[in-house]
């Protein structure tokens, strides 16, 4: 922070914003950096241009719909932004900040349409800014979102200088009979995988932790990863939207061009995030079903075999806090499972088939189990038995 200059009479100088440490002028220049980033965010249903008081979106795509549905979101990315804060290095931070808050939309079956961002620093290092932003409007592109807005605030004193922290919010459309969830889940019902980018956004309080109390340096070379350490735990989250929704548009139909079948093949995703597969997989089956997911269908990312070794962190808590390679789940009709997984897979999105869906019955699975989860997040619905063992780690799927 700047501190106020005696005059010549003794008497402190003028207090203003800058010796406040606010730099007004900083954040005007990061805007200036940034525009041309969120303008290729911008289709024609974006009007005005950057720095209006808010953003305008053209919603008369929603007529489109017999009875659209608004969905919204809204997320972070955690402690991940210490290490790109360690590293000065934050382009990636912005693919994380959009995979986290438009994948929740697409579980539900629905379109992101526009999202905004928010960046709270210590103070606005203008180029440090753009490239965060710059991140989140290149996956916001690959999301098919529009980055209409943002903000960005500097606060002194409760932040170091190189620090900050981000979060964004979504909205996206969904017609009524398109929405997906629970209630269309059905015993026989098929559980795919798909294979995540690494450790994405989620448990690296836990990562930070670990390698802090090996010593271990994020440039120190990995010989599992093929890279430093750093550059393995910066990998950006993956994309599901566009293979998502896709999916879903190719099995279940569009109900702009017709009425949807009562009963959809596609019947409803699980993004993996905080709490991991299980808790994440629990929250969209209906209470009297379970899901028995096989571990030896996929092959752990050797990232966390790495890590999990150098903590020795128990097996349980590893399946509670992080992903181990499935980023996203589709739950699918039995008869249309194995075309699910061919189109996933043509469309360049690694799946495959881990488990099944069937009637739950309390007398036949132990429910004090680590192995079984049932309820997370407030949401009293299906449960989930991990069973098996892991195939042997592979390298990351990129």
């Amino acid at each position: 922070m700047t501190e106020t200059t005696a005059n010549t009479t003794g008497q402190p100088g003028p207090t203003t914003y800058a010796s406040a440490g606010v730099d007004t002028e900083a954040g005007d220049r990061a805007v200036e950096l940034m525009k041309s980033h969120i303008e290729a965010t911008h289709g024609p249903q974006v009007l005005g241009g950057v720095g209006a008081f808010a953003g305008l979106f053209d919603a008369a795509e929603l007529k489109r719909l017999p009875r659209p549905l608004l969905a919204t979101s809204t997320d972070g990315v955690g402690t991940k932004v210490a290490i790109a804060q360690a590293l000065d290095q934050h382009e990636t931070i912005g693919f994380d900040l959009v995979g986290m808050v438009v994948d929740d939309i697409v579980v539900m079956g629905a379109k992101p349409l526009f999202m905004t961002d928010y960046i709270a620093c210590g103070k606005v290092e203008p180029a440090r800014i753009a490239s965060i932003v710059s991140g989140v409007a290149k996956a916001a592109a690959e999301a098919g979102t529009a980055l209409v807005g943002g903000e960005t605030a500097e606060h002194p004193g409760l932040l170091a200088e190189d620090e900050y922290d981000v979060a964004g919010a979504a909205t996206g459309v969904v017609d009524a009979s398109a929405v997906l969830g629970p209630e269309r889940v059905q015993p026989g019902d098929v559980v795919i995988g798909m294979a995540s980018s690494g450790i994405h956004s989620n448990g690296y309080s836990l990562v930070r932790r670990i390698i802090a109390d090996a010593g271990w340096a994020f440039s120190r070379e990995v010989p599992e990863f093929g890279r430093t350490l750093g550059e393995e735990l910066l990998e950006p989250t993956r994309l599901y939207t566009m293979p998502c929704l896709d999916l879903a548009r190719a099995f279940n139909g569009d109900p702009a061009e017709g009425e949807l079948p009562a009963e959809l093949p596609v019947r409803g995703f699980s993004h993996v995030t905080g709490g991991g597969l299980a808790a994440n997989l629990a929250r969209v089956l209906p209470a009297g079903l379970i899901a028995t997911v096989d571990r030896s269908s996929w092959s752990v990312p050797e990232v966390f075999s790495v890590l999990g070794d150098l903590g020795r962190v128990p097996q349980a808590d590893a399946e509670r806090t992080w992903n181990l390679g499935v980023g996203m789940v589709a739950v699918v009709a039995a008869e249309k499972a194995d075309d699910a997984v061919a189109h996933l897979n043509a469309a360049g999105q690694s799946a495959w088939i881990m488990g099944e869906v069937s009637a739950f019955d309390p007398q036949t699975v132990d429910t004090s189990s680590v192995d079984f989860t049932q309820g997370a997040k407030g949401v009293d619905g299906g449960g989930v038995l991990l069973t098996g063992h892991y195939a042997a780690s592979a390298p990351p799927r990129r």
